[in-house]
């Protein structure tokens, strides 16, 4: 049996999917593999596209009819979290967040994302906005077409040789208000398959994330032909702070802060009330 499986082509999901992608597993489930943007699977994830599939926690609460999430291969952290970032004025300046026009335009990188939700919830209202992918926002606020850019992935390691200065850290906000990781993805798995297959496949997550750290040399090639032409110094930053413990087992620290997120989301009018996150048993 083979499961279909949708990720991220960014260096840190490919670094741990790799292994298990390319068939370098003894014993472990075959997978079908479709390689998108993540606002792009999390809008799939809506019709129940893939029986596995990598989306935003910002995406989960309206999920919960179809799938429950794995304890592996997510993304989750400290001095991790998405960016708000802007050109500098005359005197080289960057207003912080708060200092924005209030009719300020945000590109970003999806409504379903956790950074838009992290973003709505530090600045305490709706902003104007335009979507874009994210690898195209930098640029968008470097030309002058948007007033700010809310960044993920890659971007928070280019965005100032693009001349750009960050107005807020939301990751580095977050965990001053909560004390708590940011959780940004998660794997999901579809309500059709049950639990016993669910962490066999959580297991062959693991298996291959440990594959992945102990024999580098069989794998960095596919993660470097998903890198978009990245600088090889910035795939590696990627990967070093994007891949940490928390991509072995969220834990239950990084339980208790997908829980926050979801509790503090809702009371702010963002999540729907009463949204839980579901995670397979261990």
């Amino acid at each position: 049996m083979s499961y279909s499986l949708a990720y991220s082509p960014c260096p840190n999901d490919t670094y741990i999917f790799a292994a298990l992608t390319n068939g370098l597993l003894a014993d472990a489930p075959r997978v079908d593999v479709v390689l998108d943007d993540v606002e792009a699977l999390n809008v799939a994830a809506r019709a129940g596209r893939f029986e596995l599939t990598k989306v935003s926690y910002g995406a989960i609460p309206y999920l919960l009819d179809r799938y429950r999430i794995l304890r592996a291969g997510g993304a989750l952290g400290r001095g991790c979290g998405p960016l708000v970032v802007a050109r500098p004025d005359a005197a080289g300046a960057v207003a912080a967040l708060a200092g924005l026009d209030a009719n300020a335009v945000f590109a970003i990188p999806g409504r379903m994302t956790t950074a838009y939700a992290l973003l709505r919830l530090a600045l305490g209202h709706e902003p104007r906005t335009v979507e874009l992918r994210f690898d195209a926002i930098v640029d968008a606020v470097a030309r002058g077409d948007v007033d700010a850019g809310l960044i993920i992935h890659e971007s928070r390691f280019t965005y100032a040789q693009a001349g750009l200065g960050a107005a807020i850290d939301l990751g580095a906000w977050w965990e001053r208000e909560t004390g708590n990781p940011i959780p940004l993805g998660a794997i999901l798995v579809r309500n059709d398959i049950s639990d016993p297959d669910a962490r066999r496949i959580d297991a062959a997550i693991r298996d291959s994330l440990r594959f992945a750290r102990t024999r580098e040399d069989a794998i960095i090639a596919y993660v470097r032909a998903h890198a978009f032409e990245m600088d090889e110094a910035v795939m590696r930053a990627h990967i070093g702070l994007y891949v940490n413990e928390y991509s072995d087992d969220v834990g239950d620290e990084g339980v208790a802060a997908v829980e926050d997120l979801f509790g503090r989301a809702a009371a702010a009018g963002l999540f729907p009330v009463g949204a839980r996150p579901v995670f397979v048993p261990a």
